[in-house]
Formats: structure tokens, C-alpha cells, sequence
């Protein structure tokens, strides 16, 4: 017996995700009847050490305002000025995962969201991500002691491989599984009922 849902493929540091925030929350309240959704993380940037170069800071402080200007998203851009930024999301894709686990997923997402973009903290440190558990009530010690866990490594592996093999194009991504298929489902920033529209036209 096939089972429909709707995976949601995301970063939590992924800009156009956190600029998609208020639109997804909307569809997903007038999905909660009708279908399932799974949240994948879809890994934006691998581990890193090195500190962003200048040249893409810029970059990024340009998409940061595109964003604003074009769905009136909120950033912090003193990120930029407080932080050593690094192109480093893996960790805060591995601390999704572990909330995950406690049935917190959605709560960590919001967590590192709201660090990262108003708040202007690094979630690409360790040290900010243990703050941040701690936050959404889960233990600090088996945080850390997961994070670093082979098996955590095993299903990060193996959420990018499955992400990967989706019909998607970036982040954030929508993929209606109907039938046994995939179908790649076209992301409104503004509009979400034009989204559950085209969802719903496959049902």
C-alpha cells in the first residue's frame, strides 16, 4: 500500500527557507488534515573551519537583502560584523536530526533560525548549537555526545543521499510522494494556497 505525504527539504540555514517561514507555516496548518509531511535536511554547505571569504559574505549579505526587499524578512545583518562567519551548515543539519529523535524537530529549526538571523549567533558553532538544545529542552550532555556519535554521521549520510535523490533543485524544496512517485512541487513565497492548489490537483 503506497502512503502519500509531502517532504519538506530544507537547511535551517538556508536564507530563502528562513524567508519561506511564514508561507510554509500557513500550508502546512492547512495540510495537517490531508496529508503527512516528513522534514528532510538537504545540507547547504559541508564542515568547515575556514572562515568565509569576503567575497562570499558579500554575497550572502546581497541575498539576505534581495530577501527582504522582495518578502520583507527580517535579518540582523550585525552577523556580519559580531561573528567569524564560516560556509558551514552541516552541524546545524546534524542538530535537526538529533531533535528529531525527541520528537523536536520543528522546535530546533526555529531555534537556530532565530539565532542565525535576528540574534546574530554562529550555528555553525558547537558551542552555540549546545545553547540552543538546551533551549528547547533537551539534555546538553547527550547532545554533544550524539553529535559527534558515528551513528549520527550514518543517518546525515544517509538523509543527503536520500534528499539527493528527489526531483529538486535547491533549498527550500517540496516533493509530493503519490503513488509511488515523486513529484516536485513548485515553491510560492507569498501564496500558499496557490501551492496547496497544486498538491491538492494530484490527490
Amino acid at each position: 500500500m503506497s502512503v502519500n505525504k509531502l517532504i519538506y527539504v530544507h537547511d535551517p540555514m538556508c536564507s530563502w527557507c528562513w524567508g519561506y517561514k511564514p508561507t510554509w507555516q500557513k500550508l502546512e496548518a492547512a495540510l495537517v488534515n490531508i496529508l503527512p509531511i516528513e522534514y528532510r535536511v538537504g545540507g547547504l554547505a559541508a564542515d568547515s573551519d575556514q572562515l568565509m571569504g569576503t567575497d562570499m559574505q558579500l554575497q550572502l549579505q546581497g541575498i539576505w537583502q534581495n530577501i527582504s526587499n522582495q518578502l520583507g524578512t527580517k535579518f540582523n545583518f550585525n552577523f556580519w560584523r559580531e561573528c567569524q562567519p564560516r560556509r558551514s551548515t552541516y552541524p546545524s543539519c546534524r542538530a535537526a536530526l538529533i531533535a528529531r529523535s525527541f520528537n523536536k524537530e520543528p522546535q530546533m529549526i526555529n531555534a537556530i533560525q532565530q539565532a542565525y538571523y535576528l540574534k546574530a549567533q554562529n550555528p555553525s558553532d558547537e558551542d552555540v548549537l549546545i545553547k540552543l538544545c538546551e533551549k528547547i529542552g533537551l539534555d546538553p550532555c547527550l547532545f554533544t555526545q550524539q553529535l559527534h556519535s558515528k551513528e549520527l554521521k550514518r543517518r546525515f549520510d544517509d538523509e543527503l543521499n536520500f534528499v539527493r535523490s528527489l526531483p529538486i533543485q535547491g533549498f527550500p524544496s517540496l516533493v509530493l510522494i503519490h503513488n509511488n512517485r515523486a513529484y516536485p512541487i513548485a515553491i510560492n513565497y507569498i501564496d500558499w494556497q496557490h501551492t496547496l492548489s497544486e498538491i491538492q490537483s494530484y490527490l
